[in-house]
């Protein structure tokens, strides 16, 4: 087995360890709106549950050479985001909203997706996911990177869930029919594909 020292490493060798090792990945589809009104929408894998009580949720947003994502900057400024579950329905659509575009041109109007406004908060979600989930900024906290900081964790309080009606029974969220997709390496993606089962220990 190879021992590596990741502070051996440069950063990309790093994210490569990472993001081939730590899978599936589930993905976050972040909309926000900026102090202009533009919605901005990108996909994100550094993603998961926090707590269920209050329901959680953390984001973890990479920087570029020390740059604050345009998601992150309105996360923080505006306190307030929508996170949806990316589908094998909506995926191509979504991977489109990870181009690079300026701060003045929406990624949700690139893609073709459809606003649709929020109950509890002013940022819209967008109608193409069978979950929505309204958020609001808890903490935030940049990372020191080696010279600047390497990205920003946040974390968000659910304040209101949207699912699809087909997909919710007895309580409880049917995978298959969610569908959803999760990251993995490079350009390639994952299906749920077989469910197992094992009981656990008391």
């Amino acid at each position: 087995m190879l021992s590596i020292d990741p502070a051996s490493l440069s950063e990309r060798d790093n994210y490569k360890f990472l993001i081939g090792s730590i899978i599936p990945r589930p993905i976050a589809f972040v909309t926000t709106l900026s102090k202009d009104g533009v919605l901005n929408g990108a996909p994100f894998s550094y993603f998961n549950i926090v707590s269920s009580n209050p329901p959680m949720i953390s984001l973890s947003i990479q920087r570029s050479s020390g740059r604050q994502k345009d998601t992150a900057r309105n996360m923080i400024e505006s306190k307030q985001f929508v996170v949806h579950i990316v589908d094998e329905q909506n995926v191509e659509k979504i991977n489109k909203t990870a181009a690079s575009l300026p701060p003045d041109q929406s990624e949700i109007e690139l893609a073709n997706l459809t606003p649709v406004e929020s109950m509890k908060i002013s940022v819209p979600g967008v109608k193409e996911a069978k979950i929505r989930m309204e958020c609001i900024v808890e903490h935030s906290l940049e990372l020191a990177g080696l010279d600047t900081p390497g990205c920003d964790l946040i974390i968000g309080k659910v304040v209101q869930f949207h699912i699809e009606s087909d997909i919710y029974e007895n309580g409880r969220i049917n995978p298959k029919e969610l569908a959803a997709v999760s990251r993995l390496a490079g350009n390639n993606y994952a299906k749920i594909g077989e469910i197992f089962e094992i009981e656990r220990p008391n």
